[in-house]
């Protein structure tokens, strides 16, 4: 990925807060109305577009807030400081949005090269008799094997979502695979 250069932004002319307004007992809502401004400037420039850069400015302000007790006037000025918050976060936008292209070239690229279900009755058969083997599996089994097999997510990620222990999920998808392979196996489906 090639390098961004930030913009350059003049703050010479920027009155800067003392400490005691960064610290604890600071008013952070009027310190968001008189920085939000150069904050959201700094990032459209380098993102190049306002939806991205109004994320941007909402993260470099919570940031500052979880971060405030890291501000140090000794070691520099507020400005200097929001814009250090500033350049991470857009570097990690432009990050997000690389990764987002690569994911949708990927995707439209496998669905370029897969074949058309629709197009094959075989096909749609075995989809036919996987939906009703899933139907007969207990309500966590399934949803643990459709987030996996249709939501391609890990184990780990299915975890997240559904908000259960990692061991459950992955004894939901061991049994929930036991349990459709002897469905298709009744069925006749499943060969070995």
């Amino acid at each position: 990925m090639p390098a961004t250069v930030m913009p350059a932004v003049e703050m010479s002319a920027v009155e800067t807060p003392g400490v005691e307004a960064c610290g604890p007992g600071a008013d952070w809502s009027e310190l968001h109305r008189e920085w939000s401004g150069f904050v959201h400037a700094v990032a459209r420039r380098a993102l190049g577009d306002a939806r991205d850069a109004e994320d941007v400015t909402q993260q470099v302000f919570a940031a500052a807030w979880r971060g405030r007790d890291g501000y140090r006037a000794d070691r520099g000025a507020f400005p200097a400081w929001l814009t250090g918050i500033t350049r991470r976060k857009v570097a990690d936008a432009l990050a997000a949005r690389s990764r987002r292209a690569e994911l949708t070239a990927r995707a439209a690229e496998r669905l370029a090269t897969s074949p058309r279900p629709e197009s094959d009755p075989e096909a749609a058969l075995d989809r036919v008799v996987v939906t009703a083997a899933l139907a007969r599996l207990t309500a966590p089994q399934r949803r643990v094997l459709r987030l996996a097999f249709y939501q391609d997510l890990t184990q780990t990620q299915i975890a997240q979502v559904t908000g259960w222990p990692l061991g459950t999920v992955k004894s939901h998808t061991r049994r929930g695979l036991e349990q459709l392979r002897r469905c298709l196996r009744d069925d006749r489906m499943l060969v070995a």
